[in-house]
């Protein structure tokens, strides 16, 4: 299984928030149908698709080289 792109990532968030709150526990995207059997496993769902939204978004904005002549 590949790793998903940002934007698959984010609709897949959005999707399970749309179900979350509006109290629906099954989830369809893709041609695929995933129902959740508590609200704590939708939590635990959107709190790891969080995480790698996060992960895909973090970026190295400055890199700085150091060296010397070993005096």
């Amino acid at each position: 299984m590949s790793m998903a792109d940002l934007a698959q990532l984010t609709a897949w968030r959005d999707a399970l928030m749309a179900a979350r709150y509006g109290g629906v526990r099954t989830v369809e995207y893709d041609g695929k149908r995933i129902s959740y059997a508590s609200d704590g496993e939708m939590v635990a769902a959107l709190a790891d698709l969080s995480r790698q939204i996060a992960g895909a978004t973090d970026r190295i904005a400055v890199v700085r080289i150091q060296s010397s002549k070993g005096l």
